[in-house]
């Protein structure tokens, strides 16, 4: 017979029976409790409640059947194994309520400690903490806890009686906060302005100088504000506690400040967060307990060693929150050697195991340590590529798995300058280097003016005393984030860290007054608006704009670094990793380059040939004025007389260029411009003439030019006269540049220089356009080669719909086609890059219609699928078709994946850029090989 309980969904799992690879299902955090329990470390016992439900959830505005029985069912087994019932007035079982989402969040979800505290059971907790008790149970060793409770130093006897009431009066304190501010939506300023008041009363600045009188009154305050902005009173019954924060942690998926971060990063929204309840360790009870953050490796350099940082006497969120100035790691070691051993050893069995940088929280529990979360952590792109270096050496991953583990916007982080500094530039403050890199910008003190000020073009760098979750906004929108509390962990590094932002925590000599938006530092003060240089390596913080120098990754693209010979640990990491990603990739990497200079330069950067070179960019300055008058030209001797004007000057700009490529393809794109781009602003041009007219001078001239403009005028030049219409409808211009040119390879082949011209003509929309260009471009190509073995090719850019829709029929016209992905993205959109960028795009992000710009990255659904027909039908009609890419798409990590996949021969991007399209063309080789040989 088949029972409701045999069909039920399983919405709980108990740690015991998850593992690291449940991620979708568990969440990273309840996915790596699970992982650490199997692994025998001390995990205080819980269970995790599945992203399933929360996804069921949010699209009810209900708990899923079932629910909530199973929270019970788990919930009870809890208590057996603990021998305590949750919240019981005698010996309470406490509990917190923590997100958990796939992909880490920091900062952006919800947690509640302390759940089953209430008037009664703060008594029993107060007792509780005088008897040495193992929350593993008394007879349980399932998580890797001793039943012993001296094991690992714990000591048998808990803290004298005074200490106990204060730690349970602490703790009730700290439930009805956090518990009013995540639950309830009570403003977390209300309670900090009540506990600012309490140490006033003690004429203190620390926490730990109150009392156990002190803090039973200040519970009495915090009920007070709790029943003011809610209009009930905190609630007493412990399961509507527990019931309550799992229901705020689902809901804070949906958190403006969750929805922000997950845009940012990227991550989906339709995932979910999981919810872990875990039995509560205390890291308040004394000073022979404490709590933590360790990384394995540091997670800003990737240097080994012990980095992170230990507060004694206190719980977790005040590490995170920055709240009190934490001590180094190494320090633990001299207050809780023990301890500290243990927490080496599992620090690198877990480093071992995930065959990575591990991020671990532990708290210690009167002498018994217990860790309460580890992940992968996140890391600074410099520390990404070292790390990756390391562990290969190390034996734990392959070259593959390396380049799997770094990405292109990381590499264009490490191209980032850096301050360069002389005897005139000395430091006000040395904080803690928490996110490298160099950030110069105009002070700010809230998040809202950051955005307001960044919007109109300025530079800023956020201060603060310490950043929450409400703050991200600001910390987007900043060049740097300064605070003057919190350390490597702190909300503000984590988040910097995580965004690619320069940041410098814990610069605690900074006395800052947000209100009076000013800080004063070594007797000045800094006021809204005063410049301000910081320095995410060093923690330095520097008055004025310090001047930057280039990063030492693009000193050794360069070449002026030998990665075999310098000492610096990144220069080999990343030479060591881009030539892995240059033997594996499939894809070659070109650049856009219109002048010599660009080109040598996006050599030096690993280019191998030119995929866009702009005519339209030769024709500025002093020849404007030619291109004016062969475009405005009436008669065919003044069309005659600018093309041959021109002719010399092109051939010469293609000479250089050809030389500089020395024998790698060299693509052409034909005159096109927007016509209005070289005439004269017909709206300027008729007000001088008219103003000339009223001074009575001789305006002839200046009339003929008018009626020449507005006979050209267009409403919608984009569209309008450029491209291949322009060549078609103005006689010889495009054989001027065909022939400049043939002419150019023609002369380098005589001094030794081979050349590879493609020409490319430029917005077809229909094969009868490119094969009329082709047969005057053929004639005149043989008239110039003669007996020479200059080859060049002719191909069309696929930038038009109708061209990628009707590939199969240009295919037979063109030996390749180069994707001009930008017009291509605006053609098919339907709107320009200043359209959706000015008018609505943020509209657009906030709705979900976009994820990020498509400007910035292709539109595989859409744009994409353009690009697949016109792929797949002209290699069908031309076997051998040249396929390439040379919008900016062709140098952004994702569309590289893309155009890896639809089988295009190149991509092509700007001179920065090159390096990044050759990280990303190996790692989409390497992804591919992978899936393949699964």
């Amino acid at each position: 017979m088949v029972t409701q309980e045999t069909v039920e969904r399983k919405y709980v799992y108990d740690f015991a029976e998850g593992n690291k690879d449940l991620r979708d299902l568990l969440g990273g955090k309840g996915a790596n409790l699970a992982e650490m329990t199997n692994l025998g470390l001390p995990v205080p016992p819980g269970f995790t409640i599945t992203t399933e439900a929360c996804q069921a959830y949010l699209a009810t505005g209900a708990e899923p059947d079932g629910l909530a029985d199973q929270i019970a069912r788990h919930l009870d087994s809890l208590e057996r194994g603990m021998g305590r019932r949750l919240g019981d007035p005698d010996d309470p079982l406490l509990v917190s309520v923590r997100s958990g989402a796939k992909f880490s969040m920091p900062g952006m979800m919800e947690t509640v400690l302390n759940v089953g505290l209430n008037d009664r059971s703060v008594r029993g907790l107060a007792r509780q903490a005088g008897v040495s008790t193992d929350p593993a149970g008394p007879d349980s060793t399932a998580s890797g806890g001793s039943a012993d409770p001296t094991a690992s130093g714990g000591s048998p006897a808990r803290a004298a009686s005074g200490g106990s009431d204060r730690f349970a009066w602490d703790s009730y304190r700290r439930l009805i906060q956090m518990f009013g501010k995540t639950v309830c939506e009570v403003p977390g300023e209300a309670f900090e302005q009540a506990l600012d008041e309490a140490k006033r009363a003690r004429n203190t600045t620390d926490d730990l100088d109150l009392d156990a009188d002190d803090l039973r009154g200040l519970v009495d305050t915090y009920k007070k504000i709790f029943r003011e902005h809610t209009g009930r009173d905190f609630p007493q019954e412990p399961r509507e506690q527990l019931d309550l924060a799992i229901r705020a942690v689902f809901d804070s998926w949906n958190a403006e400040r969750a929805v922000v971060y997950r845009r940012q990063e990227r991550i989906p929204a339709d995932l979910g967060t999981a919810v872990n309840v875990v039995a509560m360790v205390f890291g308040n009870l004394g000073p022979d307990s404490g709590t933590g953050v360790a990384f394995t490796r540091d997670p800003a350099s990737g240097a080994q060693g012990i980095y992170g940082d230990y507060l004694a006497n206190a719980q977790g969120e005040d590490v995170v929150a920055g709240i009190r100035n934490t001590v180094p790691l190494q320090e633990l070691e001299r207050i809780d050697r023990t301890s500290y051993d243990e927490l080496l050893d599992y620090m690198a069995r877990l480093e071992r195991h995930y065959r990575d940088l591990c991020d671990i929280e532990f708290t210690i529990e009167h002498g018994k340590l217990w860790m309460l979360q580890t992940r992968v952590g996140k890391r600074t792109a410099a520390a990404a590529f070292v790390i990756a270096g390391q562990l290969v050496d190390e034996g734990l991953i392959d070259l593959d798995e390396a380049l799997h583990r770094v990405n292109g916007a990381q590499l264009a982080q490490l191209m980032f300058p850096r301050f360069q500094l002389d005897h005139e530039f000395q430091p006000v403050a040395t904080g803690i280097g928490a996110s490298p890199g160099a950030a110069v910008g105009r002070v700010v003190f809230t998040s809202a003016r950051a955005v307001e000020l960044a919007g109109e073009g300025q530079d800023v760098i956020l201060v603060r005393r310490e950043t929450n979750p409400d703050d991200l906004n600001g910390m987007i929108a900043a060049r740097g984030i300064l605070t003057s509390r919190g350390g490597k962990t702190s909300h503000a590094a984590v988040v910097a860290r995580g965004m690619g932002k320069t940041c410098v925590s814990g610069a605690d000599e900074l006395d800052i007054d947000v209100p009076g938006r000013r800080f004063t530092v070594a007797g000045r003060t800094v006021t809204e608006g005063d410049v301000v240089s910081i320095d995410g390596t060093t923690g330095k913080v520097y008055l004025g704009e310090v001047p930057a120098t280039p990063s030492e990754v693009v000193q050794y693209f360069e070449g002026e670094l030998d990665p075999e010979s310098t000492d610096d640990a990144l220069v080999r990491a990343v030479h060591r990793i881009m030539s892995h990603a240059d033997g594996a990739r499939r894809l070659t990497v070109r650049t856009n380059a219109d002048t010599a200079a660009d080109a040598a330069r996006a050599r030096r950067f690993g280019a191998e040939g030119i995929g866009l070179c702009r005519t339209e960019h030769m024709f500025l300055g002093d020849r404007r004025e030619l291109v004016e008058r062969l475009i405005l030209a009436r008669e065919a001797d003044e069309r005659e007389q600018a093309l041959a004007a021109l002719l010399p000057l092109q051939r010469a700009d293609f000479v250089e260029i050809f030389r500089e490529m020395d024998g790698q393809p060299v693509t052409v794109r034909l005159i096109d411009p927007p016509l209005h781009e070289f005439l004269p602003p017909l709206e300027q041009l008729a007000v001088d003439v008219a103003v000339a007219q009223e001074r009575g001078e001789d305006v002839a001239k200046e009339e003929a030019l008018l009626a020449a403009v507005r006979r050209m005028h267009e409403e919608n030049p984009m569209l309008g006269l450029r491209g291949v219409r322009l060549g078609l409808v103005i006689p010889g211009l495009f054989a001027m540049q065909v022939r400049a040119i043939t002419e150019a390879a023609v002369e380098c082949a005589r001094q030794g220089v081979r050349s590879c011209p493609e020409i490319m003509v430029p917005l077809v929309g229909a094969v009868q356009e490119l094969e009329t260009v082709r047969a005057e471009a053929e004639r005149i190509i043989g008239e110039v080669v003669g007996g020479s073995d200059v080859e060049v090719l002719i191909g069309t850019m696929i930038e038009v719909p109708r061209a990628a829709l009707t590939a199969g029929q240009i295919a037979e016209a063109a030996e390749f086609f180069s994707f001009g992905t930008n017009d291509l993205t605006q053609m098919g959109w339907g709107f320009s890059r200043d359209d959706v960028e000015g008018a609505f795009f943020w509209r657009y992000l906030e709705l979900g219609i976009f994820g990020i710009s498509p400007f910035e990255s292709i539109d595989a659904d859409g744009i994409g699928r353009l690009v697949r027909i016109a792929t797949e039908e002209g290699r069908a009609a031309r076997p051998g078709l040249k396929l390439g890419v040379c919008g900016e798409h062709g140098g952004d990590p994702d569309s590289v994946h893309f155009f890896h996949s639809v089988g295009l021969d190149y991509v092509s991007c700007s001179p920065f850029r090159v390096p990044v399209a050759r990280l990303e063309a190996g790692r989409a080789a390497v992804v591919t090989a992978g899936s393949d040989s699964r």
